[in-house]
């Protein structure tokens, strides 16, 4: 098991099974050493889309850790193009959509979710750029879409 998989046991938490793309795309891009993710949403334990807005449906805390579950389907899928989590050597940019009504103001504490989870699991090398961002509306109706880019080392 990758120090990065162990560090996430270690927190309870393991990689989810990987959903296919439900269009014309594909989950991630390999360029040279940058791995670029398309945006990713949050699954029930029977791989169906989770729906609803955030502020509404959801809390801040509840979109915090779906944004959490989002952010570890990312990682699962960068296992499945890389074999390996350690090869990891940057994340570099976290994007966080956030699916709420227009008065909604605590999208950077959804996003938290997934930056959290890449600090405490890759220490200074998932330190990351990152949007935040509201949405009146996502694919799917679902509360959270997440993408991500890192590199890898070779």
């Amino acid at each position: 098991m990758s120090v990065i998989e162990s560090k996430l046991q270690a927190m309870g938490l393991s990689l989810p099974k990987i959903s296919s793309p439900v269009a014309n795309y594909v989950p991630i891009v390999r360029h040279e050493n940058l791995l670029f993710l398309s945006g990713h949403i949050p699954r029930d334990e029977n791989g169906s889309p989770l729906k609803g807005q955030v502020g509404k449906d959801y809390s801040t805390e509840q979109a915090y850790n779906i944004a959490k579950q989002v952010t570890l389907s990312l990682l699962a899928t960068i296992k499945s193009e890389v074999g390996d989590l350690d090869r990891i050597d940057r994340i570099i940019k976290l994007v966080c959509l956030v699916n709420a009504p227009s008065d909604y103001t605590d999208h950077p504490a959804v996003a938290n979710g997934g930056s959290d989870l890449l600090v405490e699991a890759f220490g200074d090398i998932g330190r990351h750029s990152r949007v935040a961002a509201g949405a009146g509306s996502l694919p799917g109706g679902t509360p959270v879409e997440i993408e991500l880019t890192a590199s890898i080392s070779p």
